[in-house]
């Protein structure tokens, strides 16, 4: 297994951990030189907060762990293609990689329905590559949309 699909694996943990929880299974873990230093999951239910995205979640717990604004020289690894949100907040706190799993043809921000991720307009931009491990990532979001319905 490379790499990326071993970080890839942590962030589907965290996502089963989200559906376990009654959440869209999101999951996300930052990693600083080949060290996850955060991980998390969609809360948005948990704490009644609709910007509890795991990938804001997780830019928190970083920042708050470092002690900096700034996540220079780290990875981001999420199940699931960044909403304009999680998008954004990856531009701010100077994210250099993402890799996500399934591909967001409703909100995807990092190269389906925007591509924030790269603008050159801004003046931060994220080296993005999506699709890793990808069927297990739409395997669960299947999964537990299918539950919600009754039709599982």
């Amino acid at each position: 297994m490379n790499p990326h699909e071993h970080f890839m694996q942590l962030a589907l943990e965290e996502a089963r951990i989200a559906s376990q929880q009654g959440e869209v299974p999101i999951g996300a873990v930052l990693v600083r030189e080949g060290v996850v230093i955060a991980r998390a999951h969609n809360r948005v239910e948990q704490l009644r907060n609709p910007a509890a995205h795991a990938e804001l979640l997780l830019i928190q717990e970083a920042t708050a762990a470092t002690q900096q604004k700034w996540l220079h020289e780290c990875a981001l690894y999420v199940t699931l293609e960044p909403c304009p949100m999680c998008a954004g907040a990856m531009l701010l706190a100077r994210i250099p990689q993402l890799y996500f799993g399934a591909f967001d043809a409703k909100a995807g921000a990092a190269g389906t329905l925007f591509c924030l991720t790269a603008d050159p307009r801004l003046n931060h931009q994220v080296e993005t590559w999506g699709g890793i491990c990808a069927n297990q990532s739409i395997a669960l979001l299947q999964q537990f949309f299918r539950e919600q319905r009754g039709t599982a």
